[in-house]
């Protein structure tokens, strides 16, 4: 007991004694590489680039959180980023640790995390959009290079000149955008609201033209006018997924649900935890509204919820979506 205490406080004097000769920091943060993450440092002073798996760490060039790397000092004296041990992910045979960072194609950039592969576009074509000023924008495709490029013509006549010569320059492109698309989807944000209808999220570039858009679906955790802690059962401190017991409408924007449906809500606890969603579909639901408009959006049934003290704290988002992160989500008609 007493070597530990030693121990931990000698630590506490490095890190104080580090700190303190670091409190300047650049006016503006450092520009990272295509996915490093921007964070500050151990002392949390300063905004740095993490550093990535393999790279030398310390407490003021810290290892890359978000990729659940830390700074492992057993394999040397100034510290290695390392990857909590976590589940390898395969692409086209290919193995990679969690954490890993790699390139499967000249117009990807992707990670490793427990099993699961996230991308980010390295084409800047593919993600933004030509100016406003740009009346004729098309893509090209420049020989010898990855990316293609927005080019801007003045009228359609140059348009139709450009792409001739493009046609004579560049050998003919047999596959589609979406025959070389690596389809990636983030998994549906967090409700918008804790209570009553609201909207959740995600990005995605399954379609056609592999382009990434962001999708809706209207949610709803539970209705704010409900006292569910009544449905507490004696002896229990929390109700996790309560069912309506009777058929109800939905009610969008002054419009109504066509059918009526009895879903299942996330419940409430009397310990200072929180009831999330866990496993939940969308589903088409159809709407009437009073003027005889009828329409349908895209919203998330509860299939199952958890209850936890990790309950979100001053908005922090990023964090709760993924510390929280809802499984077994999928589309469906219901």
């Amino acid at each position: 007991m007493g070597l530990c205490f030693e121990m931990a406080c000698k630590l506490a004097e490095t890190v104080t004694h580090v700190c303190s000769q670091s409190c300047v920091c650049s006016a503006d943060p450092p520009s990272c590489l295509l996915g490093t993450s921007l964070i500050l440092d151990g002392c949390g002073f300063c905004k740095v680039c993490a550093k990535q798996l393999g790279e030398p760490c310390s407490l003021q060039e810290p290892c890359d959180h978000h990729k659940e790397l830390y700074c492992d000092y057993t394999l040397s004296d100034s510290g290695i980023c390392m990857a909590q041990e976590g589940q390898t992910c395969d692409l086209g045979g290919v193995v990679y640790r969690s954490g890993e960072s790699f390139q499967p194609s000249c117009k990807h950039h992707c990670v490793c995390m427990n099993g699961e592969i996230g991308c980010i576009q390295m084409c800047a074509s593919e993600v933004l959009l030509p100016s406003p000023d740009c009346p004729y924008p098309h893509p090209i495709q420049i020989p010898g290079k990855c990316c293609e490029e927005w080019v801007c013509d003045q009228s359609p006549k140059d348009y139709q000149s450009v792409m001739a010569v493009i046609r004579q320059v560049s050998p003919p492109q047999a596959e589609s955008s979406r025959d070389n698309c690596l389809v990636q989807t983030t998994d549906w944000s967090e409700c918008s609201a804790t209570c009553d209808m609201a909207v959740s999220s995600r990005i995605t570039n399954d379609n056609r033209r592999c382009q990434l858009e962001r999708q809706t679906r209207i949610c709803m955790v539970r209705p704010c006018n409900r006292q569910q802690e009544r449905e507490i059962k004696k002896g229990k401190k929390c109700v996790r997924t309560p069912k309506a017991q009777q058929g109800m409408h939905f009610k969008l924007s002054g419009c109504s649900s066509t059918r009526m449906y009895k879903p299942k809500f996330c419940g409430v606890c009397t310990d200072n935890r929180c009831c999330t969603p866990h496993t939940t579909i969308t589903a088409e639901v159809e709407f009437h509204c009073p003027e005889g408009e009828v329409f349908t959006k895209k919203m998330m049934f509860i299939k199952t919820c958890s209850c936890h003290y990790d309950c979100p704290q001053d908005n922090d988002i990023f964090l709760a979506s993924n510390t929280r992160r809802m499984i077994g989500d999928y589309d469906n008609d219901m």
